[in-house]
């Protein structure tokens, strides 16, 4: 199970490995992760950043630091996404008229006043 988690890591990360040198960006760690089926907020991702021993501010980061940090998040089942049906209950109470939409107004005013 551990080898096919890190096969599958290590795959998403040489998607982003532009030079194919083992290394990435540190602002694709985000995409990397969600692109694994995680799902962090911004400082969840800074966080696992924490982990993983960046080279420097604004740096790269080595497939061999990043893939322990990673597995265990996998093996953890961490940043789960939200699942649909919670998802569709906080539609259905933005819904106010039950007709199956919100209007671009309405989003606008519950995500700015509400």
């Amino acid at each position: 199970l551990v080898a096919e988690i890190e096969k599958k890591i290590t795959e998403a990360f040489e998607v982003f490995d532009r030079e194919s040198n083992k290394t990435v960006d540190v602002r694709e760690i985000g995409s990397i992760v969600r692109s694994l089926g995680c799902f962090p907020n911004e400082a969840e991702v800074q966080e696992l950043l924490a982990q993983i021993e960046v080279e420097e501010p604004g740096g790269f980061v080595h497939l061999e630091k990043f893939l322990p940090v990673m597995t265990k998040v996998l093996l953890d089942r961490r940043f789960r996404p939200i699942p649909e049906d919670v998802i569709v209950h906080a539609f259905e109470a933005l819904d106010e008229n039950k007709c199956g939409y919100i209007t671009k107004e309405d989003l606008v005013k519950y995500l700015t006043e509400e």
